[in-house]
C-alpha cells in the first residue's frame, strides 16, 4: 500500500532509518593529550572508508526505497493475490513489527558477532526475502517475506550505522560522511515514490521487490573494503535473554497497538490493552537491565543527555516528516488528482532541501557548533514548513502551497538528522556502537508509529465532523472535508515539532567542539551529562 494509496485508517508504514556517528568533543576545560587540527584524520583511520561509505549507503538506500516502493506496489499486489481490504494492512504491519521489535537485539548481535559479518548477513537475507516476496504466488508467502525483510533489516540497519561510526573518526570527515548518509535516510523515501510509481506502471508490482536484489548484490562487495570484524570475547558475549524477551514483546505490543489505533480508535479495548501491556513490559525491561551483568541495553546508552536528546530529536521529528508524506500524498492524489508518478516527482524538492541542509550546511557546521545549535533551529524550520501547509485549500496551487513547505521541511530535517545521528553514539564504548545505533532507529520506529496513528486519528475525526455538518455530500465537499482533516493534523504536527525544538534545546548540553582535539568525537569517554 503506497503512501499515495493509503487512506486514513490504514496501518502505518515502516519508517526510514537514521544513521549515527560518535560523540562530540569534550568540554573546553578537558585537555587532550593528542591535540591536532580539528579537520585532521587520525593516521590509523580506515584507508578505504569513503569507498566503504558507498556500499553502506547502497544498503541504506535499499532499506529506505523499500519503504515507499512496497507501499506503492501494494494495491496491485492486492488485486493479483486476491487480498481483502481488511488483510492488506498486514503486508505493512508484518514488516513494522519485525523491524521495530528486533532492532535492539539486532544491534547487540552486531556488537557481539562483528559489524561487517552482521552487515553482510542482513544484506543477503534482506535481498533473499525481497526476491521471495516478488515471486510470491499467495498472500501468505508475501506476508512471510515481509516479516523476513523486517527481521534482516533489524540486523542490517544498526550494523550499517555502527560501521560508519567506527570508520570515520576525524571530526570534519565524519561530519561529511554522515551528512551524506543522513541525506539518504531522510530524502530517499521521495525517490522511492518516483521509482515505485515507474516500476508499477511500466513493469509490474513484483519489480518493486525485485529491485532490492541488484542493489544488494552491489553492496555485498563492501565485504572487501569494510573494516575487519573483531569478535567480543566469549566471556562478554552473553545475551540477556530476559531482556530480549521483554524488549521484543513490549515493542511488539506498542507498535501493534499504534497500528490498531488507526482503525479501531485509541479508546478501543484491544488498543488500550496492547499499549498498557507494552508499557508494563518495557518498564519491566528497564528494571531487568538495571540488574543483569550483561544487559541488552546498558542504560547509560540512553541516559546521557546528549544521546538522549539525539534520540528524542529523531523520534519526534519523524512525526512531522511522516505527517507531511502521508497527508500531502492524499492531498495531491485524491484532492488534486495527480498520478502516483507525478506525486513522486512533486516530492523531489523535499529531497533537494535535505541534500542541501544535511550534505552542505550541517556537514560544515557539525565540527564547529554544539549539536543543539543545529537541531533546535532545524526542528523550528520543519515546524514552519508544516505550518505553511495548514491553510491549504482544494484549489491551492502546488507552486505556492506545497513547494515552499517541502523545501522548508526538507532543510529542517537535514539540519536535524545529520547532527542527531552524529551524536546518537555519544560517549559509547566501541563494543556498544551497535546497540546505540539500534536505539536511535528504535526511537524512529516508535515515534513514527505513535505519531502516524495519532495524527491520522486527528485527521479522520476532523474530516468526519466536517462531513456531518455539510450535507448532502458531493465530490467537492468530500475534497474539502479531507483538506480540513489534513489541516488539523498539520497544526498538531507543527506544534509537536516546535515543542521538540524546546525540549532538545533544553536537554542537550554538549559544548562547542574544540579545535585542539581531532579524535574527541570518537575517543572521549562519556562526560558527566546524565538525566535525573
Amino acid at each position: 500500500m503506497s503512501v499515495s494509496d493509503r487512506r486514513p485508517g490504514d496501518a502505518p508504514e515502516p519508517r526510514p532509518v537514521p544513521t549515527p556517528i560518535p560523540e562530540a568533543a569534550p568540554p573546553a576545560d578537558t585537555p587532550s593529550a593528542h591535540a591536532a587540527p580539528a579537520d585532521a584524520q587520525p593516521t590509523d583511520a580506515h584507508p578505504k572508508r569513503w569507498l566503504a561509505l558507498l556500499f553502506i549507503g547502497l544498503a541504506q538506500l535499499m532499506i529506505v526505497l523499500d519503504i515507499t516502493i512496497v507501499n506503492i506496489a501494494l494495491p496491485s499486489a492486492q488485486r493479483d493475490l486476491g487480498v481483502s481490504d481488511g488483510d492488506r494492512q498486514w503486508v505493512i504491519t508484518a514488516y513494522t513489527l519485525a523491524f521495530g521489535s528486533l532492532l535492539l537485539f539486532g544491534g547487540r548481535i552486531a556488537d557481539y558477532t562483528g559489524r561487517r559479518r552482521a552487515f553482510i548477513v542482513g544484506l543477503v537475507g534482506f535481498a533473499g526475502a525481497s526476491a521471495l516476496g516478488g515471486a510470491a504466488g499467495t498472500f501468505g508467502v508475501l506476508l512471510g517475506a515481509r516479516a523476513l525483510q523486517g527481521v534482516f533489516a533489524a540486523l542490517l540497519a544498526p550494523s550499517a550505522l555502527s560501521l560508519l561510526a567506527v570508520m570515520f573518526t576525524g571530526a570534519k570527515e565524519r561530519a561529511k560522511a554522515f551528512g551524506i548518509f543522513g541525506a539518504i535516510a531522510a530524502g530517499g523515501g521521495a525517490i522511492g515514490l518516483v521509482l515505485g510509481g515507474l516500476l508499477t506502471e511500466y513493469l509490474d508490482w513484483r519489480w518493486c521487490l525485485y529491485v532490492n536484489v541488484p542493489i544488494a548484490i552491489a553492496a555485498v562487495f563492501g565485504w572487501y573494503v569494510l573494516p575487519a570484524d573483531a569478535r567480543t570475547s566469549a566471556d562478554r558475549a552473553q545475551f540477556d535473554i530476559p531482556g530480549v524477551l521483554l524488549a521484543v514483546s513490549g515493542l511488539v505490543a506498542v507498535v501493534y497497538g499504534c497500528s490498531e489505533a488507526e482503525s479501531d480508535g485509541w479508546g478501543s479495548a484491544p488498543v488500550i490493552s496492547l499499549l498498557t501491556a507494552g508499557v508494563l513490559l518495557l518498564t519491566a525491561f528497564v528494571l531487568v537491565e538495571r540488574r543483569v551483568a550483561s544487559p541488552l541495553l546498558p542504560l547509560r546508552v540512553v541516559m546521557d543527555r546528549t544521546r538522549g536528546g539525539a534520540y528524542l530529536a529523531v523520534g519526534l521529528s519523524v512525526v512531522g516528516m511522516f505527517a507531511m508524506f502521508l497527508f500531502l500524498t492524499y492531498y495531491m492524489q485524491i484532492v488534486k488528482g495527480y498520478s502516483a508518478v507525478v506525486t513522486g516527482v512533486a516530492f523531489l524538492p523535499l529531497t533537494a532541501g535535505v541534500l542541501l541542509a544535511a550534505g552542505g550546511i550541517a556537514a560544515r557546521l557539525i565540527p564547529k557548533v554544539p549539536p543543539r545549535v543545529l537541531i533546535a533551529p532545524g526542528l523550528l524550520i520543519a515546524a514552519a514548513g508544516i505550518g505553511w501547509l495548514i491553510p491549504l485549500e482544494p484549489n491551492s496551487s502546488y507552486a505556492t502551497g506545497v513547494l515552499p513547505a517541502e523545501i522548508l521541511i526538507g532543510m529542517g530535517m537535514g539540519l536535524v538528522m545529520a547532527p542527531a545521528m552524529n551524536y546518537a553514539t555519544h560517549g559509547v564504548l566501541p563494543e556498544e556502537t551497535g546497540i546505540a545505533s539500534a536505539s536511535v532507529t528504535t526511537a524512529q520506529q516508535i515515534g513514527g508509529s505513535i505519531g502516524t496513528a495519532l495524527l491520522n486519528t486527528i485527521a479522520t475525526s476532523a474530516t468526519a465532523d466536517y462531513l456531518a455538518g455539510h450535507r448532502p455530500p458531493n465530490p467537492e465537499i468530500a475534497k474539502r472535508a479531507l483538506t480540513e482533516g489534513f489541516s488539523d493534523a498539520f497544526v498538531w504536527a507543527s506544534l509537536i515539532l516546535a515543542a521538540a525544538a524546546v525540549l532538545v534545546g533544553a536537554l542537550m548540553n554538549t559544548p562547542r567542539p574544540q579545535r585542539g582535539d581531532a579524535q574527541a568525537t570518537a575517543d572521549a569517554e562519556p562526560t558527566a551529562m546524565h538525566l535525573g
